[in-house]
């Protein structure tokens, strides 16, 4: 199946802004997160701590809408969804 990766801000310095993978049987939000974890240390150490928990800053979205990614990683991935990925934004 195909998904589709979108970063924004720091996160498309580090990953570019999209990102096609292939992945073979069933998906989810966390598991598409270690992949691009698995193939980017950088990524890695910016989305996720120490312990292997996606930092409280990441926002993650599917399809448009918002998942909360202490309860929602789990959610299954379907061919040609869309997974958007935000670090922390701030600006005046």
């Amino acid at each position: 199946m195909k998904i589709k990766v979108m970063a924004f801000a720091s996160f498309r310095e580090i990953l570019g802004k999209e990102l096609n993978l292939d992945i073979v049987g069933e998906a989810t939000a966390a598991g598409v997160l270690a992949i691009l974890a698995s193939r980017n240390k950088r990524f890695k150490e910016a989305a996720f701590e120490e312990s292997g928990w996606l930092r409280d800053y990441v926002q993650i979205m599917i399809n448009r809408k918002r998942i909360d990614p202490r309860q929602d990683l789990s959610t299954k991935l379907n061919d040609g969804d869309e997974l958007v990925i935000f670090p922390p934004v701030a600006g005046g």
